[in-house]
């Protein structure tokens, strides 16, 4: 069976997705899970690799499961959060045709990156979100948002130690809302496209919050756009503020939803 899971984790206290010979991470817990449950190696394969500290709301793998275990696809998920870890959980499971591959075939990833605006740091919203004292213009960041969308060459906002073959990528949409949490103003920076270079999407967060903040002009970013280096650009934005809320594809490979 082409097993394909749909998994929420809490990156904090992991160091990426991709398994490591010296540290935690999101496929080695599923791997020793299946092991665990199930009596035999398999190898996860995710819609992507996030980086130590991302989170997930909704990545996307498949696995292998051997014919000679019978069990029903969507009994999988129960399965196996018997012996995860509590930050990692699997929220569906199902059949997936022999064909689907969590990677290759993934048409569209969406992250959400997440900032607050207080004075000081609130506990509660720390681990999930990053700090700016004041609230950007957001009609700003909107028109730096439309630049972005499209077809661009993004290699002003990659860092170094990629190993992609072309900088060139889809940027579907770029889409800002704001409320209140915890007595403070909550921003989500949702971006939509057809695949992401290393650290895209938080150096294109820190891009709109430049924009926002008065300390780069659309100028700056049309210049990143048409052909700028990384220096162009400022820094990478932590880790934290980043979660892969999901990934499209051609067919959903899980099906009608849950009842």
């Amino acid at each position: 069976m082409n097993a394909v899971l749909l998994v929420s984790y809490d990156g904090t206290d992991f160091c990426g997705w991709q398994i490591q010979d010296n540290g935690r991470t999101v496929q080695g817990e599923l791997e020793r899970a299946i092991a665990e449950r199930f009596g035999a190696a398999a190898r996860v394969t995710g819609s992507g690799r996030t980086d130590a500290g991302v989170h997930a709301a909704g990545q996307v793998c498949n696995f292998a499961l051997d014919d000679g275990v019978h069990i029903a696809p969507a009994r999988i998920a129960d399965a196996l959060n018997t012996v995860l870890p509590s930050d990692v959980r699997v929220l569906r499971s199902a059949a997936a045709p022999e064909a689907f591959d969590a990677c290759r075939s993934a048409k569209k990833k969406t992250y959400r990156y997440r900032v607050y605006v207080s004075r000081r740091e609130m506990p509660l919203l720390e681990r999930y979100a990053v700090r700016v004292g004041e609230m950007p213009d957001l009609a700003i960041m909107r028109a730096c948002a439309s630049l972005l969308e499209g077809e661009h060459d993004f290699a002003a906002f990659s860092s170094t130690g990629s190993s992609a073959k072309t900088t060139v990528r889809t940027v579907c949409s770029v889409r800002l809302s704001e409320r209140a949490e915890c007595g403070v103003r909550l921003l989500d920076i949702d971006v939509c496209g057809n695949g992401f270079l290393y650290n895209m999407v938080r150096i294109l967060a820190g891009a709109l919050l430049d924009c926002g903040s008065g300390a780069r002009s659309l100028a700056d970013i049309a210049a990143a756009l048409e052909g700028g280096g990384r220096d162009v650009l400022g820094k990478t934005m932590p880790a934290k503020g980043l979660t892969l809320l999901g990934v499209e594809y051609g067919q959903d490979p899980f099906g009608a939803p849950e009842p």
